[in-house]
């Protein structure tokens, strides 16, 4: 398939490989931002390829494992509630809160629906105007503007039984935080392609050079990501501090100025809280005064949500690249997608649910073969 199998030819692949090792004169710790590309990471093994000095660390670049615990509760008291239709993209639903899972509440007889587009949420509310529709609108910069325009054409159109629970969070403070953090080991970052395919890499450049770290945009196939290490070593060995745009077929440095203007017409940025990190200043979104009609949280009255998180799980450290899933004990064991302690293994895109699809949890005998599904 054109500009698909090209960037999985393993003699480039190969190639690239060759040339990270020819460049390494010292040992680096690498972060990947996106749960993407920690996927493609594990399943083609990239991180076995590389020269045992280069180490490859997991990042927050997976929306829903970030979504802090008190919005999951909040989301959760939200559909209990009396003439509420509340939708979601499915990898929400077996997301663990302190209590109960969406799905949970759905057996209970709460009506919550899968959607595959914020839209289809509000035509849901046009279809139900006895009822309140509210839609869970979680993610970073990457879908933002699908649910910006579902806010606008709600507002538009005068459907007023239509709200969002908004928990939007953006990345470069995610990464000024990571870098800021006690006990920080990242050197440089494979930037998240997608992100800036909507935002552009302009915010990148100030975090590059307030920090001196090497950010390089990188795309999600193995020839991407390869190709996006190499240049980030090679940074790291000329002591260059810059962001390179590895993902040139799709992101451009401005970003679509389209999509850019209908997120500021629609959001503000304000402080928002990160589970597993905490609260990182001026990174999230939240929906302007001018659309506070279709806010959730002001149409709903939520009482104080009283949050408890599993013991036993270190998805807080694996987000902060301090951690991975193999050092959790409980990890394939009490841990795994049929019974998540946590988001990071229920999330389609979270690094436990990665390293477990693809067998990091067996021992070498028992891994499985190409194409095989765990």
């Amino acid at each position: 398939m054109k500009y698909v199998d090209e960037y999985r030819d393993r003699g480039v692949a190969a190639g690239l490989v060759k040339r990270i090792a020819a460049s390494v004169t010292r040992p680096w710790v690498l972060m990947e931002v996106c749960g993407g590309q920690t996927h493609s990471i594990v399943r083609y093994g990239i991180d076995r390829m590389l020269p045992a000095g280069i180490e490859l660390v997991h990042g927050p670049g997976c929306p829903v494992c970030v979504t802090s615990l008190e919005t999951i509760d909040r989301a959760h008291a939200i559909a209990e509630s009396k003439d509420v239709i509340f939708t979601s993209f499915g990898d929400m639903l077996r997301v663990p809160g302190s209590q109960h899972d969406l799905l949970t509440l759905r057996s209970r007889g709460a009506d919550v629906r899968v959607v595959y587009a914020p839209l289809d949420a509000v035509r849901i509310a046009q279809d139900n105007p006895g009822k309140k529709v509210v839609f869970f609108g979680i993610g970073f910069e990457t879908t933002a503007p699908a649910n910006a325009m579902a806010v606008k054409t709600a507002k538009r159109l005068g459907v007023g039984n239509f709200s969002m629970l908004v928990s939007h969070v953006l990345v470069p403070p995610a990464m000024a935080a990571i870098l800021e953090a006690p006990g920080n080991r990242v050197q440089g970052f494979l930037g998240p392609g997608h992100v800036c395919a909507v935002m552009g890499y302009r915010d990148y450049e100030a975090l590059a050079e307030r920090y001196h770290v090497p950010i390089v945009i990188t795309g999600f196939e193995p020839v991407d990501l390869l190709d996006g290490i190499h240049l980030a070593v090679r940074q790291l060995e000329a002591g260059r501090a810059d962001v390179e745009n590895q993902y040139v077929r799709t992101v451009v440095r401005d970003g679509n100025q389209l999509a850019r203007d209908l997120v500021s017409e629609v959001f503000e940025v304000v402080d928002r809280k990160w589970r597993g990190i905490g609260t990182i200043a001026q990174s999230g979104y939240r929906l302007r005064d001018e659309f506070r009609e279709h806010d959730a949280e002001s149409v709903f009255a939520v009482e104080a949500i009283e949050t408890s998180e599993s013991s036993q799980c270190i998805s807080g450290l694996i987000l902060r690249g301090v951690k991975k899933p193999g050092d959790c004990s409980a990890f394939g064991k009490q841990c795994t997608p049929r019974s998540p302690l946590g988001a990071t293994m229920v999330s389609a895109e979270g690094a436990c649910a990665a390293y477990y699809q693809y067998g990091r949890y067996l021992r070498a005998d028992e891994r499985p073969r190409e194409n095989d599904v765990v």
